[in-house]
């Protein structure tokens, strides 16, 4: 590599691609104050020349043949910013086989194809990097791959995404349904037009997926992880969850159990006292425990084009400061993980079910519970005209067993609907 410069290609020039660009022309001089390392844009590809974009570069950096900048051998390192599976996959291969460090932002992609990525990136001995791929802007892969390497971490668990977290800020601070606080996400531009990825969980099941394959070296693909998201949830729950001591979060939650790795997202409620419950917005926070470390949170924005593109600019600077030096960042080199099925998993739970206003029904919802093992801990009963709604917090409980219970009391005759159910998290 030309100790003059380090010539980026730069594949995509949206929202991140063009907040990358803008940060290398106008901090470009400090970084090479700083590491030495000139950056220089050398080629951008994108599907049209013509159209308008959020940044200038010179005449002749833009091209559409994305194929040809993997393959320049005047380009020294490569950053995807496209998005989805193809062609990124493609491009990043034959990048790779060409002996170029890659940089990506690519959740979707490292979540679903990681381990052939990784297996290209160490065959070739260059890097893949991808801070920006989980919680935007916020430096915690490299800590994860880095700092944390020598501990034996227990459990992450966090916010990962932040349009969902903006409607449920929303839904508990302004008295908002879920659709209300989904348009005002979507006027805002943190929720897409079609927000299916976000608010169904999809989104952060790809970022637990990493974050469980980064912390624990086993491979976890998206697939694997238990989702469920929050388009369920309702302004009573929220309501009830406050009365009670609690925020409801979107969390994905990584955790070892008895050797095996416990990956889900889903909606909680989370105690207050915990730093989680006042994480607010679209801003995303991830705790991480471990034996020696104890408690650290990683907090900060987690999405948007300056924050994202300015964690792609430090991988960049770091794939191109160990090319120079020959040296190569560590990659997840464990096998596949043994993943834990949901149903043995254990929790607390809130479920709030819907029953005919008469003697007798307590009993009868009692005698379903018992039946399973799961035990009450709270309960309070809310009058709906000729019906009640009972809103149970159990101790804690199987996941089959709680399962079971909520499959027998649709069956009662008393029971109109089963209603929400949420995990409680613990105060720890």
């Amino acid at each position: 590599m030309r100790e003059e410069a380090v010539r980026i290609g730069l594949l995509g020039c949206g929202n991140v691609g063009s907040a990358l660009v803008r940060l290398v022309q106008d901090h470009g001089q400090s970084v090479f104050s700083r590491t030495g390392l000139r950056l220089e844009l050398a080629r951008v590809a994108v599907h049209s020349i013509t159209k308008p974009r959020a940044c200038e570069l010179p005449e002749g950096v833009l091209t559409t043949e994305a194929g040809s900048v993997v393959t320049d051998p005047s380009i020294d390192v490569v950053v995807e910013c496209m998005g989805g599976i193809e062609p990124a996959r493609r491009l990043i291969l034959a990048a790779l086989e060409s002996k170029k460090p890659v940089v990506t932002a690519n959740k979707e992609l490292l979540a679903n194809e990681g381990p052939e990525l990784f297996s290209a990136a160490a065959a070739s001995g260059v890097d893949l990097l991808f801070e920006a791929a989980v919680a935007g802007g916020i430096p915690l892969i490299r800590p994860l791959r880095e700092s944390l390497a020598g501990d034996r971490l227990r459990r992450i668990m966090g916010i990962v995404n932040g349009t969902t977290n903006y409607i449920l800020t929303k839904m508990t601070e302004e008295g908002q349904t879920f659709y209300e606080a989904l348009a005002d996400a979507q006027t805002l531009g943190y929720a897409e037009r079609d927000p299916t990825a976000d608010v169904e969980g999809y989104d952060a099941a790809a970022k637990a997926a990493i974050l469980a394959t980064v912390a624990f070296g086993a491979q976890v693909a998206a697939g694997d992880v238990y989702r469920e998201g929050i388009s369920g949830i309702t302004p009573d729950d929220i309501a009830m969850a406050e009365r009670l001591g609690y925020g409801v979060k979107l969390l994905a939650i990584v955790e070892a159990v008895e050797g095996e790795l416990a990956v889900r997202v889903h909606p909680a409620m989370v105690p207050v006292a915990h730093p989680l419950a006042s994480v607010r917005d679209s801003f995303n926070a991830v705790f991480v425990q471990g034996d020696a470390v104890g408690d650290l949170m990683f907090y900060g924005r987690g999405a948007g084009g300056p924050p994202t593109a300015s964690a792609v600019l430090g991988d960049v600077i770091d794939a191109a400061a160990n090319l120079r030096q020959g040296r190569v960042a560590a990659l997840p080199a464990g096998g596949p993980a043994r993943i834990r099925p949901v149903d043995d998993l254990r929790s607390a739970y809130y479920v709030t079910i819907d029953v005919v206003d008469r003697p007798g029904v307590l009993e009868q919802v009692a005698a379903v519970t018992a039946r399973h093992g799961v035990s009450i801990w709270k309960m309070e009963q809310l009058g709906l005209g000729d019906e009640a709604r009972l809103v149970l917090v159990t101790h804690t409980a199987a996941e089959r067993a709680m399962q079971a219970t909520l499959t027998d009391l649709r069956h009662l005759d008393v029971v109109d609907r089963v209603g929400t159910l949420l995990r409680v998290i613990g105060e720890d």
